[in-house]
């Protein structure tokens, strides 16, 4: 089987996504800045949610940097290739979008205030890319993990498009569903941006609030 797929902007079916593999990435146990658990389970009060926006070094520092998060990592989900490698996922062949795993204090900070980092951390509009990076695995989503926190996804996308559309933008892409499985990237991408303060980040917003 090919790795590479006719188009990285086309979304890949099921029956022709790679194979994966059984085994999960090892990552390490403790968050590069937040010195908090990297991976579940976490303590019981803390709420998570997982975002994709784009490459995720830069979406997961915009993150870890909010009030009241507890812990981030990043993976791979929304696609159909168990434990994929950073490679799989590039090509396209998997159906993942590169994402964040947000885990948060209810009582420190509300979902809200995530869902406002999110939309004007990039530009919801573009579909299958952000910025130069253009592949199926930028693409921009949100996946709950609860029915309340469908409610005010939905809700916050469609106050955050009457903003875009006053502005003359385009019509938001971002697709809003229910997580599936996560699959943890690779060690060297956990906090890369922490590791690595000079690397890549190609987020950008598009300079309109949220509300």
């Amino acid at each position: 089987m090919s790795l590479w797929g006719p188009s990285k902007m086309v979304m890949v079916g099921p029956s022709e996504a790679l194979p994966g593999r059984e085994r999960e990435m090892p990552v390490p146990d403790r968050h590069e800045v937040l010195a908090t658990a990297l991976k579940p389970p976490f303590p019981g009060s803390i709420q998570w949610a997982v975002f994709a926006m784009g490459c995720f070094w830069g979406a997961e520092r915009l993150f870890w940097m909010a009030p009241g998060v507890y812990s981030t990592s990043v993976g791979y989900t929304g696609g159909f290739t168990p434990n994929p490698t950073y490679e799989e996922v590039c090509s396209a062949r998997t159906g993942h979008a590169e994402a964040v795993l947000v885990a948060f204090d209810p009582v420190r900070t509300g979902f809200d205030a995530l869902l406002r980092r999110f939309w004007e951390g990039h530009d919801p509009t573009q579909g299958m890319r952000q910025g130069n990076d253009i592949g199926t695995q930028y693409r921009s989503a949100i996946y709950v993990a609860s029915a309340e926190q469908r409610a005010q996804a939905l809700a916050s996308r469609d106050c955050y498009r009457m903003a875009l559309t006053r502005a003359g933008l385009g019509a938001i892409t971002t697709e809003i569903a229910d997580s599936g499985p996560f699959y943890w990237a690779e060690e060297h991408h956990q906090q890369y941006l922490a590791k690595n303060p000079g690397g890549y980040c190609g987020l950008g917003g598009t300079g309109i609030r949220c509300g």
